[in-house]
C-alpha cells in the first residue's frame, strides 16, 4: 500500500525504497517500551502514556548508526506528529512534517482499525474511511488520506497488509 501511494504522490524511487524501510521499521522504538504499557487494554495512565511516546526518539536512536537508514531517521522520529501541529516529539504541522511520516501515520491508524484486534474486530472499510475523513486536517494529510481511499476503492486487494 504505502508503494501504491508513493507512486500516486511522485515519490522517487529511492523515496519508495525508503518508505518501505520506514514503514516496517517506524515503532522499532517499541522494543524499549516495557510490554505492561505495550499490551495493556485499558487506556494509559499520563505516566504510561509519557514513556510511550518516547517510542518514536528510541526507534530513530536504534537506526541512525545503519548508513543505509539515514534516511529513515525522520520517518520513524516524526511518525507521531499530527498535520495540525499537536502531535509528538516536536509539533511539527502540515508540510513541517516528512511526506514519509505522514504516509506511516495514516497507514498505521488504518492498519490498527481494519485488522482484528484482542479488545475488537476489524472495523468496517466505510467506518474506516470515514474515521480518516474525520480526522483530515487535523491528525491527517488530506492529500495522503484521500489518495490511500481512492486506491483501495479502485483495488479492494489493496486494504490487505497496508504497510
Amino acid at each position: 500500500m504505502h508503494l501504491a501511494i508513493a507512486e500516486r504522490l511522485g515519490l522517487s524511487a529511492e523515496g519508495k525504497k525508503h518508505l518501505g524501510y520506514g514503514a516496517a521499521l517506524h515503532d522499532i522504538g517499541k522494543i524499549g517500551i516495557h510490554e505492561l504499557i505495550l499490551n495493556k487494554s485499558g487506556k494509559l495512565t499520563d505516566k504510561e502514556y509519557e514513556i510511550m511516546k518516547a517510542h518514536p526518539m528510541l526507534g530513530a536512536e536504534i537506526i541512525k548508526g545503519v548508513d543505509f537508514l539515514s534516511p529513515v531517521v525522520p520517518m520513524i522520529y516524526y511518525h507521531q506528529e499530527r498535520y495540525d501541529g499537536k502531535g509528538y516529539p516536536e509539533g511539527l504541522s502540515g508540510e513541517q512534517i516528512p511526506i514519509g511520516a505522514r504516509i506511516i501515520a495514516i497507514l498505521d491508524t488504518f492498519d490498527a482499525m481494519t485488522s482484528d484486534r484482542p479488545y475488537r474486530k476489524a472495523l468496517p472499510m466505510e467506518v474506516a474511511f470515514a474515521e480518516l475523513r474525520r480526522c483530515t486536517g487535523s491528525q491527517f494529510d488530506p492529500t495522503i488520506v484521500e489518495t490511500l481511499i481512492k486506491i483501495i476503492q479502485e483495488d479492494p486487494h489493496n486494504s490487505s497488509h497496508a504497510h
